[in-house]
């Protein structure tokens, strides 16, 4: 049984190819991986979260995120903020660096973010989240860029208000809403509940998008039916599998699962990644970071635990970029297609949580 999902999306004066999206993820979803999974098969990807406080734009953080050189439309940047007139000001200082579409973040449950009532802390005062979302709008629209929301389904479970938020959202002018369906107080613990979408979606006409737990094609479509949700985006499932896109979309479209992707095609892939994340990051700082995509794309397969362990002693990109070729070069002449283990559940959990505070320490 396939469940396609109908064609393209319009969004404000946008048309994205497909209804696929990569959720906006701190230290991972830069400019090369939003690169990488569009070229294999998303739709449509969010960036980092970029902050509102202006003394820190000119950071090399900032800097990093507001760099599109060589991203293709529309190009989606996340703020993040408590301020309705500093978030509108940093609506229009990613405008002006070649934002398309302003994503405004009320989904991140990081104690980091929450701890100064940005992110989903936001859901706990409505009358600030929806004044914060009328100054983004009334800076964005005279310029004609859409503005989107991502949210939780509450701040915890006696609380879950997405409905009024969404309805007020789309008063507001906002033009597609996402829901993780999470609550704050979860954080990524427990699993997505999905009723909730389900009932944003009947409560509102503009787009809305299911997060949450999305992390194969069966699931995708379960989350689909379930919800009725306009597209579906795909967070943690994406690490080390960006072409879980193309999985899915092939899976909706014909009930039939794709094959995993050749070895050969998927070390290209990989390698193209680390000299783009290089590119952007620099020698230090990019042979470092980068060590979490590697991991992310080879725990899964027979002896990427051990080799993980024995790259993260390599101390330069050219020692990356080799280990990486030689051990999938082995790994092809067994196998000619990805040969995928089981991963114990809350693993992938752990890691990004570990990987973002190192991200944050390289990068600060």
């Amino acid at each position: 049984m396939s469940t396609p999902l109908p064609g393209p999306l319009a969004l404000g004066p946008y048309l994205l190819p497909n209804r696929l999206f990569v959720a906006p993820m701190a230290g991972v979803t830069d400019r090369p991986f939003r690169v990488l999974c569009r070229k294999l098969g998303a739709g449509y990807a969010v960036s980092e979260m970029v902050t509102s406080r202006k003394d820190l734009w000119n950071s090399l953080k900032t800097s990093r995120r507001a760099d599109h050189e060589g991203e293709s439309a529309p190009i989606s940047v996340q703020i993040a903020g408590t301020d309705a007139a500093m978030m509108a000001e940093a609506a229009a200082y990613n405008i002006d660096r070649g934002a398309q579409i302003i994503d405004i973040n009320m989904g991140c449950p990081a104690k980091k973010v929450c701890s100064k009532w940005a992110g989903s802390a936001l859901m706990q005062d409505e009358p600030l989240a929806l004044a914060i979302v009328e100054a983004v709008v009334a800076a964005c629209a005279p310029r004609g860029v859409p503005v989107t929301l991502k949210m939780r389904t509450g701040w915890c479970q006696a609380e879950k208000n997405a409905v009024a938020l969404a309805r007020a959202a789309e008063s507001a002018g906002v033009a597609m809403v996402t829901v993780h369906g999470r609550t704050r107080e979860q954080g990524y613990t427990g699993r997505a509940e999905y009723d909730t979408i389900a009932a944003v979606k009947a409560a509102v006409s503009i787009p809305v998008v299911a997060n949450g737990d999305i992390d194969s094609p069966r699931r995708a479509r379960e989350v689909l039916a379930h919800t009725g949700a306009d597209a579906i985006m795909i967070g943690r499932a994406a690490q080390g599998r960006p072409w879980i896109f193309a999985e899915i979309g092939h899976f909706l479209a014909t009930g039939d699962d794709l094959p995993a992707p050749r070895v050969a095609d998927a070390k290209r892939w990989l390698i193209d990644h680390l000299h783009d994340h290089y590119g952007l990051y620099g020698e230090l700082t990019g042979m470092r970071s980068a060590r979490k995509h590697i991991g992310w794309a080879v725990r899964s397969l027979p002896g990427g635990e051990d080799f993980r362990r024995r790259m993260n002693g390599l101390e330069s990109c050219d020692a990356q970029v080799e280990a990486l070729t030689d051990w999938l070069d082995a790994l092809a002449a067994e196998h000619e297609r990805l040969p995928y283990l089981t991963v114990e559940p809350g693993a992938a959990n752990d890691e990004q949580d570990q990987d973002e505070d190192q991200e944050r320490r390289l990068t600060a």
